[in-house]
């Protein structure tokens, strides 16, 4: 294929970009792409730089321009007009956006939503945002959500933004607090810190499973009551530790699941939790407390409940109200 081919990308190397290794730079352009097909890539010579070979340990710098062939199976990423959003979820990414300077993008992500596109999700919350905002050439994940979860998600606008804001959550300097329900009245005094390792056991990716074990890694969570019904709690989460499916499995694990979790939870009770109008997973990512990566100064972020979860605790307020009168 020529330099001339329209599918061929030529990307200008921006200055958070610049000190990358060739390969680290690639493997993020074309995800999903084997690294052995990307590795082949650059042997032959179809990734160049400023129109030279480049050997994979080769660091890109700033203003040089990097010719990125198309690659069949990667993919795609490629970023849709507003106009081939589902209805509704334009309007519902721009007026999410609960904080937003010039490094860095904190959205209330809707519940259902991936973070990311991939084989069976056909887009996902940062191919949206690309599309919708071109006025913005970097812009990659910091953390992530479970599809079914919604709530405050960090984006950095800046590369330099996201390996400080990595280093934060490495030193635990991130708070993060989630709003959840649980089944069934939880006793006791609380917060509840739940100190259960979590290991991953194997299997489809759409069937990836998390579970209790001795031989899992560390993973800790404060549960903090605020509300209590006959049928279920109103709790505060917060996580020491960030691992996969953390609170939703370690609410199963003290017997109590989260409402709603159809992979975790309890099929009677997310029966019962529907006649109150529960139709998804009740966990909420609530607020992000942390040091501004540019300034240092401390941020505290929020996301309301959305007005159907508010809904739900009407209703079991409602009920608890009739069942005394």
């Amino acid at each position: 294929m020529s330099a001339s081919d329209p599918k061929v990308r030529h990307h200008q190397v921006l200055a958070d970009e610049a000190g990358q290794r060739i390969d680290n730079f690639l493997l993020r352009q074309l995800k999903g792409v084997p690294r052995s097909r990307v590795y082949r890539l650059l042997r032959k010579g179809q990734v160049r730089v400023d129109g030279g070979r480049a050997k994979p340990t080769r660091r890109l710098s700033a203003g040089e321009v990097v010719r990125i062939p198309p690659v069949s199976g990667q993919r795609q990423t490629s970023q849709p007009a507003s106009g081939g959003l589902p209805d509704g979820l334009e309007a519902r990414l721009r007026r999410g956006v609960l904080y937003e300077d010039e490094r860095l993008l904190v959205l209330d992500k809707p519940s259902g939503l991936a973070v990311h596109g991939g084989s069976t999700v056909r887009l996902g919350l940062v191919e949206a945002l690309r599309g919708l905002r071109p006025d913005l050439p970097f812009i990659e994940l910091v953390h992530r959500l479970d599809q079914e979860t919604s709530g405050c998600l960090m984006l950095a606008k800046r590369r330099s933004t996201l390996r400080r804001l990595h280093e934060q959550l490495r030193q635990g300097k991130v708070e993060k607090h989630y709003t959840t329900l649980l089944v069934g009245p939880l006793r006791g005094v609380t917060p509840l810190r739940v100190d259960a390792p979590l290991e991953r056991l194997p299997g489809a990716p759409r069937e990836r499973q998390v579970r209790v074990s001795k031989q899992g890694r560390a993973a800790v969570t404060e549960f903090l009551r605020k509300q209590s019904w006959p049928q279920a709690t109103l709790v505060t989460a917060r996580l020491e530790t960030g691992r996969t499916h953390q609170i939703r499995v370690h609410a199963r694990h003290i017997g109590h699941p989260v409402a709603g979790d159809e992979r975790y939870g309890d099929r009677g009770a997310n029966a019962t939790m529907r006649d109150y109008g529960l139709r998804r997973l009740f966990l909420h990512a609530s607020s992000l407390r942390l040091q501004h990566p540019d300034t240092g100064e401390p941020l505290c972020i929020e996301a309301p409940l959305s007005d159907e979860l508010k809904a739900v605790l009407e209703r079991l307020s409602h009920s608890q109200d009739e069942e005394s009168a």
